[in-house]
């Protein structure tokens, strides 16, 4: 059961991968952010399972939630800072240091 479980988690987590690498625009990287976290979650749900690995368990499963908040703050506001300042969320018109191409 924990290996089918590992499996799916690593399968979810490799098309979050392959989805946030061909995403276009903010919403798809965004949603491919969260799979990929979901995934991680879903990998922790073993780990809690064995006594001795709780603690780590735990310690992964805090780190991965702040990780996961501060992900979702940041792409909210840079979202909402290239819709007022291009009226689009297309990664397309940006490069590294917010320059237009």
């Amino acid at each position: 059961m924990i290996a089918i479980v590992l499996i799916a988690s690593a399968a979810i987590l490799l098309i979050g991968y392959l989805m946030a690498m061909s995403s276009r625009d903010l919403v798809r990287l965004l949603i491919s952010l969260e799979l990929m976290f979901g995934a991680v979650f879903l990998a922790l749900f073993p780990l809690f399972s064995i006594p001795e690995l709780s603690t780590i368990a735990f310690g992964i499963a805090v780190l991965t939630i702040f990780t996961s908040g501060g992900e979702l703050m940041i792409l909210i506001a840079s979202m909402i800072v290239f819709d007022r300042q291009l009226r689009s969320i297309s990664t397309d018109e940006v490069t590294a240091g917010g320059d237009r191409i």
